[in-house]
């Protein structure tokens, strides 16, 4: 689990921070998340939001928190713990009820967010293609330069992880997002949502009959999906009646409401694209 240790915080105040805090932003993926996870279990906790595009993830105070540069970050009296699911592989063990783990689901349950993790980049590629315009998204190059010189470390070494993120943001830069990355990230998600829809044929949750982690972390990236275009009822109808249900909960979708000028401005950048042939489905050929 990507627990800081002490003597990697370096940003020492939080250490004498007391209950539960989550450092997060209103439409991160992962934020979102775990602010669902909060609402189903009832805990308290006190928010911190980071403004990811005024990039202060990338401010020297963030990073002496989590040298990755990503939110959301879980501070509990004074531990640090910086991965989204490990963040809710934590909740869970602290704060048992009620339970979002099945009992004897453990191994698949962490099997599945295993799965979601690995397309963490896959849904930011579709996002930065089919949600905003990439000059909105584009790191600042000074932002890239403060995070690639930053000294931070995770387990006593440099975090690998920082790599890759600094890799994307510059090729995007560079080149945007492609109609071949496009499709490439659109096809996997399309692979892994036939399992669900199968899944979902033979039960009411991605778990079993139960709500679970692994139905908070597939229904944001539904949301994200529907929200980029892609067509989930003509592809996947199970995957979109599940959820809708969920849809229906306030724990969920106050979590991912967005502020009526985003709509709009959203509504606006689907227009161009349609009146370009730029779709999700006309790009990756759904």
């Amino acid at each position: 689990m990507p627990q800081l240790d002490e003597k990697e915080i370096r940003t020492r105040e939080v250490l004498d921070w007391k209950g539960l805090h989550l450092l997060h932003f209103s439409g991160s993926s992962c934020s979102q998340k775990t602010r669902i996870f909060l609402n189903l279990k009832g805990i308290p906790w006190e928010s911190h939001p980071v403004n990811l595009p005024a990039q202060k993830n990338y401010s020297p105070w963030f990073l002496g928190i989590n040298p990755r540069g990503l939110v959301p970050v879980l501070v509990h009296d004074g531990r640090v713990i910086i991965e989204s699911n490990d963040i809710l592989a934590y909740l869970e063990e602290i704060f048992p009820e009620p339970p979002l783990i099945p009992d004897g689901k453990m191994a698949r349950a962490t099997a599945l967010l295993r799965e979601e993790d690995d397309l963490h980049l896959d849904i930011r590629t579709l996002t930065m293609r089919f949600l905003f315009p990439q000059f909105v998204v584009r790191k600042k190059p000074s932002s890239l330069k403060i995070f690639a010189e930053d000294e931070g470390e995770i387990d006593g070494r440099r975090d690998p992880h920082k790599e890759v993120e600094i890799r994307f943001w510059r090729e995007m830069a560079e080149h945007g997002i492609t109609d071949a990355q496009a499709t490439e990230a659109a096809g996997n998600f399309r692979r892994h949502l036939q399992g669900l829809e199968a899944t979902l044929a033979e039960h009411r949750f991605l778990l079993g009959d139960t709500l679970s982690v692994v139905d908070i972390a597939w229904y944001i990236y539904v949301h994200r999906l529907l929200s980029g275009g892609y067509p989930m009822a003509r592809l996947h109808p199970k995957v979109e009646t599940w959820y809708q249900a969920l849809h229906r909960k306030p724990e969920f979708s106050k979590e991912v409401r967005e502020p009526a000028p985003l709509v709009w401005f959203r509504k606006g950048f689907h227009l161009v694209q349609k009146m370009r042939g730029a779709t999700l489905p006309e790009v990756v050929g759904f």
